[in-house]
């Protein structure tokens, strides 16, 4: 009698039958993984979150600081006018992003939007001296791609603001608890903000499900 192919043992004792199940799970598993590690889990297009539910704010008394990931899992829970803005700035400014990043040794940083605002004239800041702890482990700016034309006086007027990139290790993560740090002041502020990201990811999935394509 022959024996069934499916049954029949490869040379390491595994029936191809298990073997193409084993070959099935890793093919439908590989794009997921990839797809989670791009960002692509949160589709683009669903987001109803405006800025200032995401974004750490704190005062030193003359200057107002707020920072604002540019992480994609991020910056796609976002209302898409939002979005795109954002997603078109990192674009436009992708080769200097690049440039900093080779020159510091970086590779695929963690982006992040960083606003010094004026609240008294004559308000000086320092760029270099903000900070981000993420899990347990102190990260310093490894580049700084200005925006705004205020930005290398490191002096502003009451209402006025200088806006920048800042290029960080990869080490760090927003789906969890993080502290901003600026001459000696923390905000911890983020972790609100991640209850109002996982309660919007959430509907998002639910929009995408109902209205594919927007």
């Amino acid at each position: 009698m022959n024996e069934p192919t499916t049954g029949r043992k490869d040379g390491k004792g595994m029936s191809r039958g298990a073997a193409a199940l084993l070959l099935a799970t890793l093919s439908a598993w590989l794009p997921a993984r990839l797809a989670a590690q791009t960002g692509d889990t949160v589709p683009a297009g669903y987001g109803t979150l405006k800025r200032d539910d995401i974004v750490v704010r704190f005062s030193t008394g003359q200057l107002e600081i707020q920072v604002l990931p540019l992480d994609e899992q991020v910056i796609r829970l976002l209302a898409p006018d939002t979005y795109k803005s954002l997603r078109r700035l990192i674009d436009q400014r992708q080769a200097q992003i690049d440039t900093l990043a080779e020159r510091a040794g970086v590779t695929n940083p963690t982006l992040v939007m960083v606003t010094f605002y004026g609240l008294i004239p004559q308000a000086r800041f320092t760029p270099e001296d903000l900070d981000i702890t993420s899990r347990g482990q102190l990260f310093r700016p490894d580049g700084i791609l200005a925006l705004s034309p205020t930005w290398n006086a490191q002096q502003l007027d009451a209402r006025q603001q200088a806006v920048a990139i800042y290029l960080f290790d990869p080490g760090i993560t927003f789906r969890e608890a993080l502290t901003v740090s600026y001459e000696g002041l923390t905000n911890d502020s983020w972790t609100n903000a991640l209850r109002t990201l996982d309660q919007e990811r959430a509907r998002v999935g639910a929009r995408a499900r109902s209205k594919p394509n927007p």
